[in-house]
């Protein structure tokens, strides 16, 4: 039989583990608007923390002044462009509108001779001849509607972009108090990492941050290297606009889309011109450009982080799969993380036989 007293101090443990789980739950609940942005904030400050520092030591030690100068880049980075974007869409739904027109006028024209050499050819032929055939009328009142649809879904993504804004001011806002704090926030998930697991849960955090700062640095040297043999690529062959192209196309590449949006179409275009040699070199080097970050981005990674390549390519396909472009650092961090701690267990197993 139970003694009162256990019984007693059972039903104190419960309810006090009742009462933690509620207080979590709340202070989730309160804090899930600035989880995203704070993620970002942390995911940002990590990966920049050596930055921040050199920034410091140039600036004769003003930790106020160097945080002034990152947060002013952040927002040049990440607020200017989409500010400008939603302006642009806006400012222009009635010239999107108007794209209808013009592509009904391109495809009324006979099938180009450069259709000919690709697979499938006699069908694309038969079928752009057959829509050649339409008369302007005909041809602009089937694209319309389809082209009224884009732009409505263009000026609603708009709407979205504002929010964006948004989250990316309170992000910029978080990432300016952690660059002032980052000493003593790193300190209190140190400690409380420690509390948790000991030498391991430390251990943990300072895995956690190299793989943040080896995605960072992956993610960004592969997308200016994409960019800058993109750009190459499309002055050899003669595009216009290739400076422009290739700062899009580094966009692209952040954000995990890659070259193709911006080289296929200019394959079109060359091939379009009549400069079929120029066309197949820009196939074959848009192919070599788009397939590098493959290769380039985890061997970088690896190198920041001394993981497993399986490991960390795993982390980066799966988390961008799982949680979006903010999974590109919380895939390997987990893994990282997840991988360290069963290769302790294993090897604190090992010893305790060899001492028994």
């Amino acid at each position: 039989m139970i003694p009162p007293s256990s019984r007693m101090d059972i039903a104190r443990i419960t309810f006090a583990v009742i009462a933690i789980c509620a207080l979590l739950a709340g202070c989730f609940f309160v804090l899930v608007p600035f989880l995203l942005p704070l993620i970002w904030a942390t995911t940002i400050v990590v990966a920049t923390w050596p930055l921040m520092d050199a920034l410091q030591r140039r600036l004769r030690g003003s930790r106020a002044l160097a945080v002034t100068v990152l947060t002013l880049v952040l927002l040049m980075l990440l607020v200017v462009p989409l500010t400008l974007a939603v302006t642009t869409i806006v400012d222009h739904v009635d010239e999107l509108t108007g794209i209808s027109a013009k592509v009904a006028y391109y495809v009324a024209q006979p099938p180009p001779g450069w259709l000919n050499s690709l697979p499938a050819s006699e069908r694309l032929v038969a079928a752009w001849s057959q829509v050649a055939a339409l008369t302007p009328a005909q041809l602009e009142a089937k694209i319309s509607p389809h082209a009224t649809r884009v732009v409505g879904w263009m000026v609603d993504e708009a709407g979205s972009l504002t929010m964006l804004i948004v989250q990316f001011l309170l992000t910029v806002g978080l990432c300016a108090v952690l660059y002032m704090t980052g000493e003593t926030a790193a300190s209190g998930v140190r400690r409380f990492a420690h509390r948790l697991a000991g030498e391991h849960g430390d251990n943990s955090v300072v895995i956690a941050a190299q793989a943040v700062r080896a995605v960072a640095l992956g993610v960004l040297v592969t997308a200016v290297v994409q960019s800058v043999l993109a750009g190459i690529g499309l002055m050899i062959a003669g595009v216009p606009f290739a400076s422009l192209l290739a700062a899009v196309a580094l966009m692209l590449c952040i954000a995990q889309i890659g070259v193709f949006p911006v080289l296929i179409p200019a394959v079109i275009w060359v091939f379009w011109s009549g400069e079929t040699g120029m066309g197949v070199f820009l196939v074959v080097w848009s192919l070599i450009v788009g397939m590098l970050d493959n290769f380039l981005r985890p061997w970088l990674i690896r190198r920041g982080a001394d993981l497993p390549l399986l490991l960390i390519l795993a982390g980066v396909i799966g988390g961008l799969l799982g949680f979006g472009i903010i999974g590109l650092f919380v895939g390997p961090v987990l893994l990282a993380v997840s991988y360290r701690l069963v290769e302790a267990w294993i090897k604190l197993g090992e010893v305790e036989e060899a001492a028994g």
